[in-house]
């Protein structure tokens, strides 16, 4: 009989031990996330030791809705790589930039706003080119084309800047050799 009570003896404490250790695991997780939530929520959000991406990008988002529009653009080019985060960081300058843009024009020196427009723009593409089918950058491009329309190629002056100048195309005289 005492055999069979120390074995369940070191079963139940080999369980308890078990369990100590997970809910340790699940405490220090639950610690370093409330962590990361006080540093989101903090104004001006605290900065973390080696944050994850999904932080940095949380953190951004709320700069940006804070109205610290440089530091979230510096932290929206950081997380600007291939992965679906990246995507969403470079779409997401693009829309800030554009914000910036919108708000430049209402100003007296409207002009500002054209670097801020062609970089919005120029986001917008770089997503469309990794994924045509995002409907929301597709559509935000073509409210930056409104607001300031690219050049268009036949309208550009020649590269001497002589309007007059004679082409060679059109100065050529017809020549038919004859048709078979």
């Amino acid at each position: 009989m005492g055999v069979i009570t120390r074995r369940r003896t070191r079963i139940v404490l080999g369980v308890l031990v078990v369990a100590a250790v997970a809910m340790l695991a699940d405490s220090l997780h639950l610690w370093r996330l409330q962590r990361w939530n006080d540093a989101i929520a903090a104004d001006p959000p605290l900065a973390l030791d080696h944050p994850p991406a999904e932080l940095q990008f949380a953190l951004a988002h709320a700069q940006a809705a804070s109205g610290a529009g440089e530091e979230a653009l510096k932290r929206y080019r950081v997380l600007q790589g291939d992965t679906p985060l990246g995507q969403a960081a470079r779409y997401n300058s693009a829309n800030l930039l554009m914000r910036q843009a919108i708000a430049v024009r209402a100003t007296p020196q409207p002009g500002l706003a054209i670097p801020l427009l062609e970089l919005a723009k120029e986001g917008y593409r770089e997503v469309l080119r990794n994924d045509p089918g995002q409907w929301d950058a597709r559509y935000n491009l073509e409210r930056a084309q409104r607001l300031l329309p690219d050049p268009d190629d036949s309208l550009v002056e020649p590269a001497d800047g002589r309007r007059d100048a004679e082409r060679a195309v059109t100065t050529m005289r017809g020549y038919s050799p004859g048709l078979p």
